[in-house]
């Protein structure tokens, strides 16, 4: 990524739409509603996606989710994702996604997406229902933090099943970010993302951000207007070289983060951080 032509860089960006493949229409009911709680339309295809950040001059990272266990839907291959990446790599970078149910098969995948030249790994605990700190998973942080490799953790409320009768079966217990006390703990040069103000659980996701060294939290999902102000204080103080710029898109966008971001309170001097220096640090752009 040739991050000194970028404006920003935003680190969570949605594989919405295959161009290759038909889309699912599987637990439609689970992203009909997703639709109407985020008030978001049609979604774009990868390609449109990277078009309109380049465009914009900004940098992206972009993931599928694999929830073919929980949830039973097909994913969007993360290969598509990785070579839409290849061809953009001045300002594009692809991270994974493979469900820690899918055992051995699964780690299989992710040693595989590391030698094809992935850049990182997705895990979303509430689509895919398992704790952070399950053992389960582990076989596949291991790779990944030899590979050193940033995970970024979905954390808090989601608003995946949000409305649908017993929530589509989805449980947000799993998205509590003190879950990933014990993996920054158990892998501790492995780059974690917490993903997501983590409302209802705010102050946990604070608090193992300050105390783990290798824990950063992106600010994607939620207008920044409607940040908790602890979120908005660390930001501006303590954590200042821990929060990352991320949009969720296209479930919210690039100029509608940016234009609530100026209003929310964020002091002048930290703004250049948030935008692109933290990420350049924590995608390990510096290294490369």
């Amino acid at each position: 990524m040739k991050h000194q032509d970028l404006l920003a860089i935003d680190v969570h960006t949605h594989a919405e739409i295959s161009c290759r493949q038909p889309e699912d229409d599987y637990a439609n009911d689970i992203e009909e509603q997703k639709k109407k709680y985020f008030k978001s339309g049609a979604p774009p295809t990868i390609l449109e996606t990277v078009e309109f950040y380049r465009a914009q001059k900004i940098g992206l990272v972009m993931f599928t989710v694999d929830t073919e266990f929980e949830i039973g839907r097909r994913r969007i291959p993360n290969d598509e994702v990785l070579e839409a990446a290849k061809a953009n790599s001045d300002m594009m970078m692809a991270f994974g996604s493979v469900d820690p149910h899918k055992g051995k098969m699964g780690l299989r995948e992710v040693k595989k997406l590391i030698a094809d030249g992935i850049s990182g790994f997705k895990f979303h605990p509430t689509c895919q229902g398992f704790f952070p700190n399950d053992r389960m998973a582990y076989p596949m942080y291991e790779a990944m933090a030899e590979a050193k490799m940033p995970v970024i953790f979905h954390s808090g409320h989601s608003g995946m099943g949000s409305g649908l009768r017993g929530g589509g079966g989805l449980r947000l217990k799993y998205s509590n970010p003190m879950h990933l006390d014990d993996v920054a703990a158990d892998f501790p040069d492995m780059t974690i993302i917490i993903a997501h103000p983590s409302w209802p659980w705010q102050d946990e996701a604070l608090s193992v951000c300050l105390h783990k060294p290798n824990v950063y939290i992106d600010l994607s999902g939620w207008s920044p207007k409607y940040f908790p102000p602890q979120l908005i204080h660390y930001a501006n103080t303590q954590l200042k070289h821990k929060m990352l710029f991320g949009t969720d898109y296209p479930l919210i966008t690039p100029e509608r983060w940016m234009k609530d971001y100026d209003a929310a309170g964020f002091r002048p001097e930290v703004k250049d951080l948030i935008l692109k220096q933290n990420a350049i640090k924590a995608l390990g752009l510096d290294r490369k």
